[in-house]
C-alpha cells in the first residue's frame, strides 16, 4: 500500500461527493467515518451520506489546490487545500477548506476514517 493510493481515493472521494454518489462514497469510507464540519459539527457516514442524499448538502465543485500526504503511525493522512463550491443547509458558497483525511487498511487497500474540514 502506497500514498500515491491515498492521493487517488481522496480524488475519488471528492468526484463522488461531487456527483451525489452515496454507493461510491459509502463504498470509500469506514464504518464509524466521521465528518468534522468546520464549525466543529461531527456527522456520523450515515447522517453525512442521508444529508447528500436528500440535497441538503450539495457538492458543486471542488478543486484541489494542494494536497500533501504523510504517514501517521501505521496509517497515513492527508491534508488538502480545496476551493468547494457547495450548498451546504440552503447556503451557497465556495469555502477555501482544508481537509485533512486520516486512512485505515482494508486488505490490500484504504479506507477513509475520518475527515475534519476547516478554512484556510
Amino acid at each position: 500500500m502506497s500514498n500515491t493510493s491515498i492521493g487517488s481515493l481522496f480524488e475519488t472521494m471528492c468526484e463522488a461527493m461531487v456527483a451525489g454518489d452515496i454507493e461510491e462514497l459509502d463504498g470509500l469510507l469506514a464504518e464509524e467515518f466521521t465528518l468534522t464540519h468546520m464549525t466543529g459539527y461531527v456527522q456520523s457516514k450515515a447522517e453525512w451520506l442521508e444529508a447528500i442524499a436528500s440535497g441538503e448538502m450539495q457538492y458543486h465543485r471542488m478543486e484541489t489546490v494542494e494536497a500533501t500526504s504523510s504517514p501517521v503511525g501505521t496509517a497515513p493522512g492527508l491534508i488538502a487545500r480545496t476551493l468547494t463550491d457547495a450548498t451546504i443547509w440552503g447556503s451557497r458558497a465556495t469555502w477555501r477548506l482544508t481537509l485533512r483525511s486520516w486512512f485505515e487498511p482494508r486488505g490490500e487497500e484504504w479506507l477513509v476514517a475520518r475527515t475534519v474540514a476547516s478554512t484556510w
